[in-house]
């Protein structure tokens, strides 16, 4: 059973002809009570800062656990993004990869190309050359035959011009 000071101040003594001395009980009763009372808010005190305590606790408990699910699901969000990063540059080097092979397949066709196009150039310069030293030489022939015509000429008429064949002719004029 519990006494509270107040129990203890009003608490009546039976008294007893040879009993105690009642001013000195009630003396040590009082310090009795004031030093329970004294107890008594110190207990209570004890239990209000220990609610505040435990309601601190609590709270920082929530906080605590709070921030550690915050650092959870941060390392979480960082590895995936660091996992998405990853995805990204594995992607873009694949793509750059692609893109290079697309860039030196292409080069590679327009070396083809560009070789095809000088050997029909070679072709048409060959050709053009050949055309060219056939009309030439056509010409040169034509030349050749206009010189030899000129010479006949030029030897026809020396004939027609020398003396023996100026008889020649006299002597036929003179058979016909």
């Amino acid at each position: 059973m519990r006494i509270t000071p107040i129990e203890i101040q009003q608490h009546q003594f039976k008294t007893r002809l040879f009993g105690y001395d009642t001013a000195a009980v009630d003396l040590f009763l009082e310090m009795l009570a004031d030093e329970l009372e004294r107890l008594h808010k110190q207990n209570n005190e004890l239990k209000e800062s220990l609610a505040r305590t435990r309601t601190a606790l609590e709270q920082m408990r929530g906080r605590e656990k709070a921030l550690q699910d915050t650092l959870l699901t941060a390392q979480q969000v960082t590895e995936d993004l660091k996992a998405n990063a990853r995805k990204e540059a594995e992607i873009l080097l694949a793509e750059a990869h692609l893109e290079g092979e697309h860039v030196v397949r292409d080069a590679a066709e327009r070396r083809l190309q560009l070789i095809r196009e000088i050997q029909e150039l070679k072709r048409q310069k060959i050709s053009f050359e050949s055309s060219l030293r056939t009309m030439v030489d056509g010409h040169l022939k034509l030349l050749d035959m206009d010189i030899l015509q000129i010479e006949e000429d030029d030897r026809q008429a020396a004939l027609l011009e020398s003396p023996q064949h100026n008889r020649q002719q006299k002597e036929g004029a003179e058979f016909a």
